[in-house]
């Protein structure tokens, strides 16, 4: 006998790919190796896996566990909860929701597919927060650098934690790297012992930036939300933009406010691929 499907919607939020599977009263939990084939789908090829769990917490829609494609787990992912926003908006018509991850409780506010907004939660700035290997006073920008020191092609990153750890290194034109062959060595360089995203941020007015992101776990991506929080709120401490500014990366534009009251709003759309099933057979041979 055929091991069951099981079912998924295939999304993204600006071109960053998202599959979002529904366990909420099933057992099932998918290994690393699961998830690594799932990625590695044609139909099924995802960023980042969004898997809703039953609540652990009164007043919570699931609780969710976000896979990277090479089978680890994240913490938060800003795309991803805008695509279980508007799939849980779809099944239940309510607009305002609440999501537990491994980050904390994220509040949903949907308006339409093009403007749906996530209460990322709050900035965390402190060395050990990150968390970074040593300490550092002052983390609007952190001794490390890549190329000669006399030299160096990239250096000075300021680093936030948003749900994540985050790099930004400060750059006149975000194309002139090749952030394909730097990202690597800098998500996995020992100052961050749990990796980090690493992101080229150019600042090109009081209320705009452009943005591109390797990201942990995943690598060159086209959008990622928490990365356009964490360039957000680092260029906001560094005095370079207003508290809202819009993020522009390769897959469109995000909006980011950091109210007053140290909340991190992130707004943008996505959009729905495909609906399909994942193949019991496929996942049990992953898994053996």
């Amino acid at each position: 006998m055929s091991a069951p499907t099981i079912p998924f919607v295939k999304m993204n939020g600006l071109g960053n790919e998202i599959v979002v599977v529904d366990l909420r009263g099933s057992k099932k939990v998918f290994e690393a190796a699961e998830a690594r084939a799932i990625a590695a789908g044609r139909l099924t090829h995802f960023d980042q896996m969004m898997v809703l769990r039953d609540p652990r917490t009164a007043g919570t829609r699931a609780f969710v566990r976000i896979y990277n494609a090479d089978g680890s787990e994240s913490e938060a992912c800003g795309n991803g909860t805008r695509c279980i926003g508007w799939t849980e908006f779809q099944r239940t018509g309510e607009k305002n929701l609440r999501f537990e991850t491994k980050a904390g409780l994220l509040e949903v506010r949907v308006g339409d597919i093009g403007h749906i907004t996530v209460d990322m939660g709050e900035p965390r700035f402190k060395w050990d927060e990150i968390p970074l290997a040593e300490p550092f006073h002052d983390t609007r920008h952190i001794e490390l650098q890549i190329g000669p020191i006399e030299r160096p092609v990239l250096h000075s990153p300021s680093v936030v934690n948003v749900g994540n750890p985050h790099a930004i290194f400060w750059v006149e034109d975000v194309a002139a790297y090749d952030l394909g062959r730097f990202g690597p060595m800098l998500e996995n360089h020992p100052i961050f012992p749990e990796r980090a995203n690493i992101s080229l941020a150019h600042v090109t007015s009081r209320g705009a930036m452009t943005l591109r992101v390797w990201e942990r776990g995943t690598g060159l991506t086209r959008a990622c939300g928490t990365a356009a929080c964490a360039a957000a709120v680092a260029a906001m401490r560094k005095g370079l933009v207003d508290r809202t500014v819009t993020i522009n990366l390769p897959g469109g534009a995000l909006v980011i406010e950091w109210t007053a009251g140290n909340r991190i709003l992130m707004t943008g759309p996505v959009e729905v691929e495909h609906e399909g099933a994942l193949e019991g057979d496929t996942l049990a041979r992953a898994s053996a």
